[in-house]
Parts: C-alpha cells; structure tokens; sequence
C-alpha cells in the first residue's frame, strides 16, 4: 500500500494521547459515581459481561478514527479489476465504387457515417484501427482507444482506384499481428528491435478462436483486383479472427465516372456474405439503421483481470464511518451515555 498525502498519517500519533485523556475521564467518572453513591463495579459473570460492553464502544470509536486518519493520507493499493479489452480493424474500402450515389449523399459518406456512429458506442477499453484498401491495403490509424483519433482518420479518407478486398482482410490481420505483438516485435525494423525475422506460418486454429481481435471490413464488395479475397478469408479464418462484413450501396447498383469512362457498380452481397461465412463472422447492410449498431453485440471481446493501482480512500472512510457509528450506537444502548 502506498499513500498520495503520507504527512496525514502523523494524526496517528495523536490516538495514544486521546485513548491516556479517554481512560482519565473514565476514572474520574468512577470516583464520581463512588463519591455520589452510584451503583458499584458488578462482580462475577455479571462485571465480566459489564466490563466487556464497557470497552466495547470506546474501542469501535478508537478504531474508526484509526481507519479515518489512515483514509486521510489517501491510501492507493493494487487492485485486481476486470476489464473488457479487444481491437476492432475497420478495413474501409476507398475504391472508385464508393463514390457512388445509390446511397445518399455517397456510399463513401454513409460508410463514414455508419463506421463513425460504430465507433462513438464502443466501450473505452475497446482499441480501433482503421485500414484503408483500393488496389492495395493500409493502416490509416494504428489500434487506439483514443476515438477522436479513430474519427479523424475516417474523415480523412477519399476514394482511390480498384478494389481489393483480399488487401484489406490481410492488411487488417498484419495490424492486429502487430499491435498484440507488442512495439518491439521482430517483424519491423528499427534501431531499436533486432532484424527483421520472417513471419512463421500459423498453425489453423478454429473458426473464431482468437476472440479478442475482429474485422469489420466496410465494402461495396464488388472485387475487381487480386488475390483471391475468399483465399484472404480462410486465413483469417485460420487465425482464429471473424470478419464482420458491412455491404455499402444497393443490389440495383447505379453509374460512376471513372477517369472519363463509365462504369456501372452494384452491391456484391454473395462474396460479402461467403467472406463472413468462412470466417465465422456475420454479413450486416449499412442500409439498415441497426445492422452496424448491432455488430459489437456479435464481437466476443476478452474479460481480463487487470491489475490496477487503485486509490481506496472511499473504501476506508466508509468503514471509519461504520465503527464510529457503532461506536456510538453501542455506548448509548448499552453504557446510557455517549461515550
């Protein structure tokens, strides 16, 4: 245990000096009640029971302010709490497509609004990266808990080229590697870590093993780059990771203007849905006012005990606030007196 305001714990020092004034007191109220003809000490059982009441009352108060001037110096201890921890990668397709206007005011701005409304109902404990993939995949943000930061970076992104949604499933699975790795994994290089080791192949695991990690991966689905986006898939899946995927746009589809040429786009719903099937996840529409809302209630997050230098002064000063009740409580019943 340590203290914020150690100082306050030489108030201890007074106790000694309150109990010597307190037993003064009492010996005078005895000489009193001899002087006066009082009833006398009882003797037997009978004064054994009385003596006992009798210290009772003075040592619940004395104990009590004991506990209050220990609350005083306010007293921090480490404290096993749970917590809910676990990182959610929104892999956000910035493909031409998703300029599209078959959901208003574009798809782009309501996969913006739909991954920002995501974002702001997530506990504190929860750490969001966000990916960002056309042709080619990349972390925008890194995991953080820090939700203004995660906004910012959705606001920021615009759409780019092709879409490659096996780019954006791996990008996401390279993130979470290396945010649970840790800053000093070896599969960077810095002047501060080792070389650069190759990544070991990882060993299959079940479907939706690795429960503290999802992707929730953000697309108008219609894949239009390599690799194989279902390949991408199995091995999430082989990780252990769900995909959660979110269609943006309509299955009517509509027509952009891509570098002078027209091009028509729809709502790839199949491989959407096949991704999420392979990987254990589910396939949601941002059409639907609930369909991302409810994602996090489907995302399996790790209940962790942490622990947590925790302050206890509230603790403390509440149990000083039951002895000095009873304190006082048992010497009027049983003495007739405060103290």
């Amino acid at each position: 245990m340590s203290f914020i305001w150690p100082p306050m714990l030489l108030s201890l020092a007074l106790m000694p000096i309150g109990v010597l004034l307190y037993r003064a007191v009492d010996r005078r109220r005895h000489r009193l009640l001899a002087l006066y003809g009082g009833p006398g000490r009882a003797q037997g059982s009978a004064g054994r029971l009385a003596g006992l009441r009798n210290r009772v009352p003075p040592a619940l108060f004395l104990a009590g302010l004991v506990v209050m001037s220990v609350a005083l110096a306010r007293p921090q201890a480490v404290v096993a709490l749970p917590k809910q921890e676990g990182t959610v990668i929104l892999a956000f397709d910035v493909s031409a497509s998703m300029a599209a206007t078959d959901l208003a005011p574009t798809r782009m701005a309501a996969a913006k609004a739909a991954a920002e409304d995501f974002v702001t109902r997530q506990p504190s404990s929860i750490s969001i990266g966000v990916v960002a993939f056309s042709d080619s995949g990349v972390s925008i943000q890194t995991p953080t808990t820090d939700q203004g930061s995660v906004i910012a970076a959705i606001d920021r992104l615009a759409p780019q080229k092709g879409t490659s949604l096996a780019s954006g499933i791996l990008a996401s699975l390279n993130v979470i590697a290396i945010a649970e790795a840790g800053p000093y994994a070896n599969n960077f290089y810095s002047n501060q870590s080792p070389a650069p080791t190759a990544a070991p192949t990882p060993t299959p695991v079940p479907s939706g093993f690795h429960a503290p990690a999802a992707i929730v991966l953000l697309t108008d689905g219609e894949n239009n780059e390599s690799p194989d986006p279902l390949a991408a898939a199995q091995t999430a899946a082989d990780r252990g990771v769900r995909v959660y995927t979110v269609g943006i746009g309509s299955a009517a589809g509509t027509t952009v203007t891509v570098d002078g040429f027209q091009i028509h786009t729809q709502l790839d719903q199949a491989t959407l849905q096949q991704i999420s099937q392979v990987t254990g996840g589910t396939y949601y529409t941002a059409s639907d006012a609930q369909g991302l809302r409810s994602i996090y209630d489907n995302l399996d997050t790790q209940l962790v005990i942490q622990p947590q230098m925790t302050e206890i002064t509230a603790l403390l000063a509440g149990m000083s606030l039951l002895l000095l009740i009873g304190g006082v409580l048992t010497s009027l019943l049983w003495l007739g007196r405060l103290l």
